[in-house]
């Protein structure tokens, strides 16, 4: 795996401006989930005006459309005697070939919107339809003939769906018609392993077109060996000797159960309260999120909703078969809908509680996914606070207490990689968010068998006889509306500045001290560097790596929201998803860039943070023929928003 680059911790602030009351436990919460039943309530209403006899409906996207934050939040200080706001679901429908923006209204069962998308890009792909491209090639005789000519046996070859990217095609032709909706499918050989993706058919393709559901271009450009199966299995019961040390179990019991409670998707454990959700695009939301205040006795809010807005993974290698690869697993996959059912002390401790989850599939229809969450309390034998005082004459005080904090989980496959993703609550404050990465490497195959043979640019590693690593990043954005006792807050960006001790008036001839600036406009608030800050939650960031792709590239365009580590946006509900609504195909006139464009007041106002982290990776053998793990993240800490330690007593 690359080098991570390690920075300085940076400090983010939110001025206090006003007060949040703890919201009351509803029957069902306006920011729970769609249930099945509602997911079928909107599939009947679609299906009815849009019969499948005379049209081709496919639902792409299928999630709670938000109550209006003001609405919402009127609700929440008076939920007895407001009226609770109406559910309605948000859908991002194709039919007849048009992608469709619909509300529909679940309490009177009516959509109230439905508008045409016209502009640039693509819906999510579906399960569905990257399965039958994916299937296609098998049947298809010129592929055959590939297959045949490399002397594979067909049975073991099995192919997945890989989104195209923009290059520029059309602002450099403005009369050309819009590009269809296609994929490049990839294939893969098995044959004495389940290591698929070390075992690439390099150098075919096939071009489908997802609405037709037909092979529109083939290629068979390039022969090289493929990569031996031997070493590359994973599974425990393929391992051969020698192996290494063995542990014995480690478990964490609690005999009188767990100290959280769930209700719904309302979790509270020690002095938090959150609610919990997933969108079959952001994978888990947390929102609402308050923090109980024993000198003030009240619960205070910090984050109204957290979530991943997208994740970017962009190839390095400029091969015919590869430049594409430019990857926003979010935007064009899903990040929720690619998560994985959790397995009792494998994924989770035994100490876990789970949570099942329900997205819609490509008819509409409710998809449970089981397991999805697990919320479990973790303790490492770390120290959340402790001192020995030894400097009393004739006396030693001594006090230590244990870190316990609250871990939700979800784990999301998309493709080669598997994300783990926690939110991580600790009594004193924090919130800590990190991100796991393992899986497997996605190479390319190669004539080399040894570093000595390379004489021209590979793009990466070579890993094994045949196998080359390609080089790539990771980044993952997520979208913060921190809401610090209030929605109206300011983000102030300070420096640690080295001073001259003036006039010789000290033996010290240096010291450094801060210089804070209140960011007034957006453009203000854009971090690429160093920053701390006083007052209210800090932001405490782990590896904030940047893009090094030009600024020009088409891909970089598209991921225009790399560029800064922190951005800081006033509340907008349409601004969700920093890639734009419709990324596949996208060409960067709908991301947080452009948004960003407008520079707007931010002091004083409802804003959003915005924070990329990010992975340079560049391939090691240790990676092959699965990488180990390797984490990041950021921290949520509290800075002054408390009067003393919070966890004291």
């Amino acid at each position: 795996m690359a080098s991570i680059f390690k920075f300085n911790p940076l400090f983010f602030f939110l001025l206090v401006i006003s007060s949040f009351i703890q919201p009351t436990q509803q029957q069902q919460h306006p920011l729970d989930p769609l249930t099945p039943s509602e997911l079928n309530l909107v599939q009947t209403i679609l299906t009815h005006f849009y019969p499948s006899s005379n049209h081709n409906l496919t639902f792409q996207y299928v999630g709670l459309d938000d109550p209006d934050k003001p609405t919402l939040l009127s609700w929440l200080k008076n939920p007895s005697t407001t009226e609770i706001p109406h559910r309605r679901a948000f859908l991002i429908a194709r039919i007849n070939h048009q992608t469709h923006e619909i509300i529909v209204n679940l309490s009177k069962h009516s959509i109230i919107s439905n508008q045409i998308y016209k502009g640039h890009g693509y819906p999510l792909l579906t399960f569905e339809e990257q399965i039958a491209a994916s299937t296609l090639p098998l049947s298809y005789k010129p592929f055959l003939a590939s297959v045949n000519k490399r002397g594979l046996k067909i049975e073991e070859v099995v192919c997945g769906s890989f989104t195209v990217g923009w290059y520029g095609e059309s602002s450099r032709n403005k009369k050309k018609k819009k590009k269809k909706r296609v994929v490049k499918v990839m294939c893969f050989y098995l044959d004495g392993t389940v290591n698929l993706y070390m075992r690439p058919l390099e150098g075919v393709t096939v071009t489908v077109d997802l609405e037709e559901m037909k092979i529109i271009g083939f290629r068979d450009r390039i022969t090289v060996p493929m990569p031996k199966a031997d070493g590359t299995d994973y599974r425990e019961l393929k391992q051969k000797p020698p192996f290494g040390p063995r542990l014995n179990g480690i478990t964490v019991v609690q005999p009188d159960g767990p100290s959280f409670q769930i209700k719904g998707h309302r979790v509270r454990w020690a002095n938090w309260d959150f609610h919990i959700s997933l969108d079959m695009r952001a994978g888990p939301i947390i929102s609402l999120t308050s923090i109980y205040d024993l000198e003030k006795k009240k619960f205070r809010r910090v984050l109204y909703k957290g979530f991943v807005s997208e994740l970017f993974v962009p190839y390095m290698d400029l091969d015919e078969e590869w430049y594409y690869r430019t990857f926003f697993d979010a935007g064009e996959y899903g990040f929720g809908l690619s998560a994985v059912s959790l397995e009792p002390m494998k994924d989770c401790p035994k100490n876990a509680m789970f949570m099942d989850a329900y997205v819609a599939g490509q008819n509409g229809k409710p998809i449970n996914m089981h397991n999805i969450f697990c919320i479990f309390e973790r303790y490492a034998g770390d120290i959340m606070w402790g001192h020995t005082e030894n400097a009393i004459p004739g006396k030693i005080v001594r006090e230590v207490r244990p870190e316990v904090s609250l871990v939700v989980r979800m784990v999301s496959t998309v493709g080669n990689y598997d994300y783990i993703t926690d939110w991580e609550f600790k009594r004193s404050g924090s919130i800590i968010v990190k991100v796991r990465l393992t899986g497997l490497l996605e190479v390319r195959g190669s004539k080399y068998t040894h570093k000595d043979q390379i004489e021209e640019e590979l793009y990466g590693t070579l890993l094994a006889q045949n196998t080359i690593g390609v080089n790539h990043e990771h980044f993952l954005i997520y979208h913060l509306d921190l809401d610090v006792d209030g929605d109206a807050n300011s983000f102030s960006k300070s420096n640690l500045q080295t001073t001259q001790v003036p006039d010789h008036n000290s033996p010290r001839k240096s010291y450094w001290k801060v210089v804070r600036n209140m960011a007034k406009m957006e453009t203000d608030a854009k971090i690429k560097t160093k920053m701390g800050n006083h007052f209210g939650y800090r932001l405490i960031l782990g590896s904030g790596v940047g893009p090094l792709l030009s600024d020009d590239d088409c891909s970089q365009i598209r991921a225009a929201f790399t560029k800064y580590n922190v951005w800081v946006t006033p509340y907008n509900k349409s601004e969700k998803w920093v890639g734009g609504l419709y990324v596949d195909q996208s060409q960067g006139d709908d991301t947080l860039a452009t948004w960003s464009h407008r520079n707007r007041e931010i002091e004083n106002k409802d804003i959003v943070v915005w924070y990329t982290l990010g992975f340079h990776h560049v391939p090691y053998q240790e990676d092959f023929p699965l990488m180990p793990t390797l984490s990041s993240g950021f921290e949520l800490r509290p800075a002054n928003f408390f009067e003393s330690n919070p966890v004291l007593k």
